[in-house]
């Protein structure tokens, strides 16, 4: 574990900065939101970051620091995104229900397709990579989840082209059509190509929502999607409705690169930590991040977690 494992309790503090010179998508109050869901109507302005990496992944921080933050940041629900599993948005959200944390955990993956990065929300199980971003669109909704395309339009390999979305919204069948688009994610948004995501999904008739893409704690929270409802199970309603808006800031290239750097360091120990359980066999590895994350097999710990066992474990 890193130096933000502070124990974790609802009323706690985390050191997270508050946003700078935010930067809006759709205005970020509920009288320009126009809801799609009267059932919603007079309900309250939620705020979700569904975008977050932790160690388990490529990110520096474990699912204790990330719920820390995010209860210190007031935020209603969040996503674990991870990079190719679930394991630690699995602990994460059994963590914040067995301790009645006032937040919402939801279960996602970022996955890695032929045609760049694509959020699934909503996973049961893992969505393994290098599919096509058709298919694994397709994958994502067998499962019940939402698909939103991830940090969409720069001509990098891993984020999807304009021409590979508007592909995707002629197909006939809905189930290859993404959900949402990232209208706004703070590590490409000060790239030019970025600043299109909005209108192409007004164009397209599709939602655009926000997301932090943190992978430390520390930006937790860093950009918001906004939504009416009471629960983070209302964003499907949301984004059905497109009836979503946002609130953030673009990091700055220090920041990233800063990042890049703690990121190096983590994945030297993880290489160091995993060849030393080999070489030992003490059945330990690296650290995913989570209660049980260092154990060989990998198994979630919900004793050390402080949660008691399940019923027929």
């Amino acid at each position: 574990m890193n130096d933000e494992a502070a124990p974790l309790s609802a009323g706690s503090e985390a050191a997270v900065p508050g946003p700078e010179a935010a930067t809006p998508g759709r205005p970020a109050d509920a009288s320009s939101m126009t809801s799609g869901a009267p059932s919603l109507a007079g309900a309250p302005l939620l705020r979700m970051d569904p975008h977050i990496h932790t160690l388990a992944s490529d990110g520096v921080s474990d699912v204790t620091a990330i719920l820390e933050a995010a209860l210190a940041r007031g935020l209603d629900a969040i996503a674990i995104t991870d990079h190719e599993r679930i394991d630690a948005a699995l602990a994460a959200r059994d963590i914040a229900a067995g301790r009645g944390l006032p937040i919402d955990v939801v279960v996602g993956e970022e996955v890695t397709t032929r045609n760049g990065h694509l959020v699934g929300l909503w996973l049961t199980k893992r969505i393994r990579p290098w599919h096509s971003m058709k298919r694994s669109i397709a994958m994502i909704h067998e499962q019940g989840g939402l698909a939103i395309i991830a940090h969409p339009l720069p001509p990098y390999p891993l984020c999807a082209s304009e021409r590979t979305i508007r592909r995707l919204m002629d197909e006939a069948d809905p189930i290859y059509h993404p959900d949402a688009l990232e209208g706004f994610n703070p590590t490409t948004a000060r790239m030019r190509w970025s600043r299109k995501a909005p209108a192409l999904a007004e164009e397209l008739g599709i939602a655009a929502v926000a997301g932090s893409d943190a992978h430390q704690a520390a930006k937790v929270g860093s950009a918001v999607t906004l939504f009416r409802g009471r629960s983070a199970a209302d964003l499907r309603i949301a984004v059905a409705a497109r009836d979503t808006a946002w609130d953030g800031r673009a990091y700055t290239w220090q920041e990233q690169l800063h990042m890049f750097g703690r990121q190096q360091r983590k994945n030297a120990a993880a290489v160091r930590d995993e060849v030393r359980g080999k070489v030992l066999r003490d059945g330990t590895g690296r650290d995913l991040g989570y209660p049980g994350g260092r154990a060989r097999p990998v198994r979630f710990d919900r004793t050390a977690a402080g949660l008691p066992e399940e019923v027929g474990s």
